[in-house]
């Protein structure tokens, strides 16, 4: 008698464990269908990157040309250039957008008048729901030769309209200029989380060390912030052939093609407006392999050298 009176407790317990468990998958269930659909469901379309895919044919009814596509492309010049910019743009962006948060988030950090500080970042932050569309028209107003508000300072100095736009030498800098106004504020948000997360007196102990704002900076808030910036640099080079497409295809021409057409914009090109679906497919489906390979690797070594990483 003592016995079951001992195992109901035990009973009862399971009872609301499964429960528990019943009403979290229930809660769940719907980003597991939205997840399966939208992500695991369109996976299988990679086939048509071994087929010479027909709309008209379907999937099941498409020849089959084995590593064909692959082979196309790899063999071809213009992929190369189009892989080479998209690369160097990559870098860009790992130099410069990827660090212009950090150091926007240390320097805001360091104001002092709260009331500013709400102000600058909420300002900051406002591009980020700008459409690129958007974005782009205000870049190509700004850069007109005509009426564009930076030719006109120019002029002012005598110096004579430049279509920057169409100029290859430049188009790379205005990208990545646009892009780190645009991201800067609303990528800097995790930092402000982290840094807010720091034990202020580290802080307080470092001044009665006599020690000033830059070694404070740099033996507090750095290492305090390192998690996030290798978790963030990870998936940075996690996608780094999967640059942008919004901002290329809304900000070049085919005078910067040379140095602008990456491998999303491409793959738009044959995709949709030659109908090459195969041969797009099979691009993106290296472009994902070669991401993935990055990503372990780069996690691989983060987690050699400085003991962290994604897994």
């Amino acid at each position: 008698m003592a016995k079951a009176k001992e195992l109901m407790p035990e009973k009862g317990m399971r009872v609301r464990n499964w429960k528990t468990s019943m009403t979290l998958t229930v809660l769940m269930l719907p980003a597991m269908i939205l997840l399966a659909v939208f992500n695991y469901g369109p996976l299988f379309g990679l086939l048509m990157a071994f087929q010479d895919y027909s709309p008209f044919k379907g999937v099941f009814n498409s020849p089959w040309v084995g590593f064909d596509n692959f082979v196309w492309f790899l063999t071809d010049a213009k992929f190369w250039q189009v892989f080479r910019n998209t690369v160097i743009i990559a870098f860009y962006d790992l130099i410069f957008c990827f660090t212009a948060p950090i150091i926007f988030a240390i320097l805001a950090n360091e104001i002092r008048n709260m009331a500013f500080k709400r102000v600058m970042q909420t300002i900051s932050y406002l591009p980020h729901f700008l459409s690129w569309v958007v974005i782009g028209g205000l870049v190509r107003s700004l850069l007109s030769p005509t009426s564009g508000l930076v030719n006109n300072i120019l002029g002012v100095f005598g110096v004579e309209p430049i279509y920057f736009i169409t100029e290859a030498s430049m188009f790379r800098p205005i990208l990545v200029i646009t892009n780190i106004w645009a991201s800067v504020g609303w990528s800097s948000i995790l930092y402000f989380s982290v840094i807010s997360g720091i034990d202020v007196q580290l802080y307080e102990a470092a001044m009665i060390d006599g020690a000033g704002r830059i070694k404070q900076t740099w033996h507090i808030t750095l290492p305090g912030m390192a998690s996030m910036i290798v978790l963030l640099l990870l998936l940075q080079i996690a996608g780094m052939f999967n640059v942008g497409f919004d901002r290329v295809y809304n900000l070049y021409n085919p005078t910067v093609y040379e140095v602008g057409d990456v491998i999303s914009t491409y793959t738009y090109r044959l995709g949709i407006e030659q109908h090459e679906y195969s041969l797009t497919t099979a691009i993106t489906l290296t472009q994902s392999v070669l991401g993935t390979i990055l990503l372990v690797s780069a996690n691989f070594i983060s987690g050699e050298i400085a003991g962290l990483g994604l897994y």
